[in-house]
């Protein structure tokens, strides 16, 4: 077996014999790197463009959805608005009922009344009776309960042999 051995050193390469050693043992692994990033990239924009089509599909389909559930959204708030104006009309009513109760409960026995007003915000009435002493006793029993924030009484007028008394009861407090 025989072996060769140079002990000469070898010729340094001039700039081109180096890009070529370089372009033929280098580049070509710079080459492949690049083109596996390019793909990569490639497949990471198609990744984002679908999810971005994913979401617009998405965003049409909760669109659809509000649309469909507009009108029942619309109904809905309608009939809240109604059961809300009807919860107020029975506390209204039942107000009224608690001071309808009240005053006749508290209304004398030896009293009439020939007219009567009404409202929410209480009653304006003439009071007949042919004792004075149950007009004070009404006037009594009505100021010392407090259901109304203002009691009036009228100017008391006799006619005959009864007195009438308007009065006039406003702001009733339920209990």
């Amino acid at each position: 077996m025989r072996y060769q051995i140079n002990l000469l050193q070898e010729k340094e390469k001039d700039i081109s014999g180096k890009m070529v050693y370089f372009a033929l043992h280098y580049l070509r692994y710079i080459l492949v790197l690049t083109q596996i990033v390019v793909i990569a990239v490639f497949f990471y924009r198609f990744k984002i463009d679908q999810e971005v089509i994913d979401l617009r599909d998405e965003l049409k389909q909760k669109e659809e959805i509000v649309q469909v559930s507009d009108p029942l959204l619309k109904e809905a708030q309608g009939v809240d608005l109604k059961t809300r104006e009807i919860k107020d009309v029975l506390i209204r009513q039942e107000a009224s009922q608690q001071m309808l109760t009240y005053f006749l409960s508290v209304f004398p026995n030896n009293m009439r009344v020939t007219r009567i007003d009404m409202s929410e915000k209480g009653f304006e009435f003439i009071g007949i009776t042919s004792e004075p002493q149950i007009i004070k006793i009404f006037l009594d029993k009505l100021n010392a309960d407090k259901a109304f924030k203002t009691i009036e009484l009228g100017s008391i007028r006799r006619e005959d042999n009864s007195f009438h008394c308007p009065f006039k009861l406003y702001g009733f407090i339920p209990k």
